[in-house]
């Protein structure tokens, strides 16, 4: 079976979805087709991929040759795949976050009346919905639906089914790599290379409003910190950043403080043994890399939100170890609640980046409060960190995803 598979550009979140999935699919041609940070995560882990296409020009061709599509959250691509009569499986690890101020029935509504000759016509008679909504009309739309685990998850399938949903929706357990996962676990050490004592990961970091180059404030934050980390806390004697904004000429390696830190875009796997090496793990709270880790073995500790989906994610774990160790601008900021709204919340978080930074007195909470729940994650015995690694894997386990991929394709 040819399968084409693209992701959503919105951070890592979504193409390490796709790869994780397109792991578990050897036996058949699995063609990547996107651009911008989907694509250059797809590239970094080429070799989950058949084939690799960068950009969209040759999507129809692309349609045209294969048997089935497989979406990791991008609505377009769900879209172009009904209007060329094509099998489509969405998948989607964030399910629950998506807002709506249209009804589910409505949309539902709009699906049904979707005209079907041409995506123009498509993309137009959904106009009326935002970005959030139309992710949740690509659900309706296609034929099976996976979707991961999280609190919330189970209440909006109730959901969807009762405005009428027709295709089949999934439910699973986290979306990873599980045989990476099973061979950084196996390993018991890393690539050839420097040892670290810390990994601090920021994921794609790119998506709609966040960019490496402009509204970029919370990587020039970090830019500012790194440096005062490694003076406030001399027992991190290698560290690591790792992520989207660290590939190409931006990754180096510089000394600090009498420190090494390696600033590198590595491929999946290589990160997975890393992190299952390394003593200490700082993240944006993504979920992908908070799946990872905690079936790695490891209790990460939250880095501040780059957007409203980090502030989602940690809200809904609040009650957790990792949610209440991790870090918030609301510390630094008492009283900061971002607009409940993806891109005014972002735009927030953007602008709170950016006060921190250039505000002395703020950077100087922001390093002491930091410190502070630092301090916390470093003084936790093995005990504690793994009673809350199996907190949050209890939490947001499922059915595992490999077996109810492997059902899908089964089924036709």
């Amino acid at each position: 079976m040819r399968i084409l598979m693209g992701a959503q550009n919105c951070g890592f979140g979504p193409a390490s979805v796709l790869v994780a999935v397109a792991r578990q699919l050897p036996e058949h041609k699995r063609v990547f087709v996107g651009d911008d940070v989907a694509a250059a995560f797809a590239h970094r882990n080429a070799p989950a991929f058949d084939g690799v296409h960068d950009g969209t020009h040759d999507l129809d061709g692309l349609l045209a040759d294969s048997d089935l599509v497989v979406s990791a959250m991008d609505a377009d691509l769900v879209l172009h795949s009904v209007v060329a009569h094509r099998p489509v499986v969405l998948v989607d690890c964030l399910f629950g976050f998506w807002q709506h101020r249209h009804s589910l029935a409505r949309i539902r509504e709009l699906c049904a009346g979707l005209p079907r000759d041409s995506f123009p016509a498509a993309r137009r008679h959904l106009a009326r919905l935002s970005p959030h909504e139309r992710v949740l009309a690509a659900h309706f739309l296609a034929d099976h639906s996976v979707v991961q685990n999280f609190p919330g998850v189970p209440r909006r399938m109730a959901g969807f089914a009762a405005a009428g949903a027709a295709g089949a929706m999934h439910l699973t357990g986290p979306l990873v790599d599980r045989e990476g996962l099973r061979a950084a676990r196996g390993d018991g050490r890393a690539d050839d290379g420097p040892g670290y004592d810390l990994i601090v990961n920021t994921g794609g970091f790119k998506n709609f409003l966040l960019d490496f180059d402009d509204r970029n404030d919370y990587l020039r934050l970090l830019d500012r910190w790194i440096p005062d980390l490694l003076a406030d806390w001399p027992r991190f004697g290698g560290v690591l950043l790792c992520g989207g904004p660290y590939a190409g000429h931006r990754a180096r390696t510089l000394r600090t403080a009498g420190r090494r830190v390696d600033r590198r875009f590595l491929p999946q796997r290589e990160l997975l043994r890393r992190v299952a090496t390394t003593p200490h793990y700082l993240l944006a709270p993504g979920l992908s890399a908070l799946h990872e880790a905690t079936l790695l073995g490891r209790l990460p500790l939250a880095l501040h939100e780059q957007h409203y989906a980090h502030t989602f994610t940690v809200r809904h774990l609040a009650g957790t170890l990792f949610g209440r160790l991790a870090g918030r601008f609301s510390d630094v900021l008492p009283g900061h609640a971002p607009p409940e709204d993806d891109l005014a919340g972002t735009e927030a978080l953007v602008a709170v980046a950016g006060r921190i930074r250039e505000d002395d007195g703020l950077y100087a909470r922001f390093r002491g409060t930091f410190n502070e729940r630092l301090e916390r994650y470093l003084a936790l015995t093995p005990h504690q960190r793994q009673e809350g690694v199996t907190e949050l894997r209890r939490l947001l386990d499922g059915p595992p995803a490999p077996a109810v991929i492997a059902g899908l394709l089964s089924a036709g």
